[in-house]
């Protein structure tokens, strides 16, 4: 299962970082709208993603919850009916809530930084380092640190699990 270093951190706007994430940056900015479904999963977070009504991605990740860099294990299968797949998971799992959100995607290097507006709950910045198939954690976690410090991210800017976590429970249900 493939793996990253992760972290995600409250910003004060994506405009205000927008210019040094794009000066450090290798590639983009990508721009992606995301409309984000998330099922009862036991073992993990199931996610299904929806570019459009003919692109959409099923996402199952698992992760520890806490504010810091952390490993994540996930696993995507791509779909071109994302619409079907969503009645279909609601149906068999039942839904937990959804985020919808626009993200500016840049790369550096393994990392993907993403610059999230994230409907009902402000902005956000998230950090993944690809991790290597026997790559240790702390490798991630040490370029994810210097990248925090590159663009002022200050531990008391880190937040815990996922956005779904993050919302008022009326709005994060669909």
């Amino acid at each position: 299962m493939p793996r990253n270093i992760e972290i995600k951190a409250r910003i004060e706007s994506v405009e205000a970082l927008l210019p040094l994430v794009s000066s450090i940056s290798d590639r983009g900015p990508f721009e992606i709208v995301q409309d984000d479904t998330f099922f009862t999963s036991p073992s993990g977070r199931l996610k299904l993603r929806v570019f459009s009504p003919h692109e959409g991605e099923l996402i199952f990740y698992q992760r520890p919850d806490h504010g810091g860099p952390k490993e994540s294990r996930y696993s995507i299968s791509k779909t071109t009916s994302p619409a079907t797949l969503r009645e279909l998971l609601s149906q068999a799992l039942g839904e937990v809530g959804g985020v919808e959100k626009h993200r500016t995607l840049f790369l550096i290097g393994r990392t993907r930084i993403h610059l999230d507006r994230v409907k009902g709950l402000g902005d956000f910045l998230e950090l993944e380092v690809v991790l290597g198939e026997h790559e240790a954690p702390q490798a991630g976690i040490g370029e994810a640190q210097k990248l925090m410090a590159k663009l002022g991210v200050k531990p008391s800017q880190l937040v815990h699990g996922a956005y779904l976590d993050l919302m008022p429970s009326e709005d994060s249900e669909r």
